[in-house]
């Protein structure tokens, strides 16, 4: 009895240390979320004070047009919101979106695929029947968006030991599977998946709004042909220089988000695409999910929000039918804005 209990103390105590260095981990990932948010407000801080610091009679615009100064400082004031709104923003987990439906909380949408098959698929869940069979119906509810024959180990998370819907991924930093996982921010301290990728798209238009605003104020300071000290010329042409280099990288991410908003896809959907097996031996101008630009920007917009939208891997013959080429009438037709396949070729 003393040998068990002796083992039961080390147990204890080993069960102690892992759940104190948990704790720990967990308060240095907080705090390293907070410093780099306070970094970055500082560094709006910087480059917009060093405008009205180096060159105080900017001011007079207030006077003359009252307007140009209120807009500027509201679309400061509207980044530096969006990026919070958008860091304390959830990504959409699997295991909400599994509670969601057990419990009734949320309405999964599939795409009109499941409701070509059969008329069980891509329905709009219930109330289970037996309460005591959640991971039954959800086994169901995955089971159903993929491929008929397909193994459960290939869509099981080995970390989180949960069944994983099409598109989803674990994510080591959130220690969570995450739908539609994109990437994780290390700016924002959270990932980027299917309930705020919009979010996340709307905070990179108002950053790269307000770079190239600044960058104008930048250049429009230094044409004017009022003495400055030599420093405060080294100071705006080197803020200048890191505002422009800025400015590049967030409008080419903008623009890249915006192609994956249109086209349906994720950036680790497209940059993993070997790598991921519903998109393995597809043609790299094939989209699988991709529904046509207009519902595609619509979904991407609307129909996140309030609902976990579950999207099936299409079947081969879908998948074949895509992979045909459109021609310009098809384009002018708008076939290529209301279907799948590639334009133009």
């Amino acid at each position: 009895m003393a040998a068990v209990d002796d083992l039961c103390v080390r147990i204890r105590d080993t069960h102690d240390r892992i759940s104190d260095r948990c704790s720990e981990m967990s308060d240095r990932e907080k705090k390293s979320k907070w410093s780099v948010r306070v970094m970055l407000v500082l560094l709006h801080l910087i480059f917009v004070g060093l405008i009205f610091a180096l060159k105080p009679d900017l001011l007079w615009r207030n006077n003359a047009m009252p307007w140009y100064t209120m807009i500027y400082l509201a679309l400061i004031l509207a980044t530096i919101s969006q990026y919070f709104f958008t860091s304390y923003s959830e990504p959409g987990y699997v295991i909400d979106a599994m509670r969601a439906g057990n419990e009734m909380h949320a309405t999964f949408v599939n795409t009109s695929t499941i409701s070509k098959q059969s008329s069980s698929r891509g329905a709009n869940l219930g109330q289970p029947e037996n309460p005591n069979s959640n991971s039954s119906q959800w086994f169901k509810i995955v089971s159903d968006l993929h491929p008929p024959g397909s193994s459960p180990r290939e869509w099981t998370c080995g970390y989180c030991n949960v069944y994983q819907p099409p598109r989803s991924k674990h994510c080591h930093e959130c220690d969570k599977c995450v739908l539609q996982f994109d990437h994780h921010c290390v700016w924002l301290g959270t990932c980027i998946g299917l309930k705020n990728h919009c979010r996340f798209w709307w905070y990179l238009l108002f950053q790269t709004s307000l770079a190239a605003w600044t960058i104008i104020l930048y250049i429009h300071i230094l044409r004017q042909d009022i003495p400055m000290a030599w420093w405060k010329n080294f100071l705006m042409i080197l803020a200048l220089c890191i505002l422009i280099l800025i400015f590049i990288f967030l409008l080419l991410l903008c623009l890249f988000h915006s192609y994956l908003a249109m086209t349906n896809q994720t950036t680790y959907e497209l940059a993993r695409r070997r790598r991921v097996p519903y998109l393995r031996g597809l043609p790299e101008k094939v989209q699988p999910f991709s529904q046509g630009i207009c519902k595609n920007l619509s979904t991407f917009c609307f129909s996140r929000k309030k609902s976990y939208l579950l999207e099936p891997i299409p079947s081969v013959e879908e998948l074949q039918n895509r992979a045909v080429s459109h021609t310009w009438l098809d384009c002018i037709m708008c076939k290529c804005f209301l279907g799948f396949s590639n334009c133009c070729t």
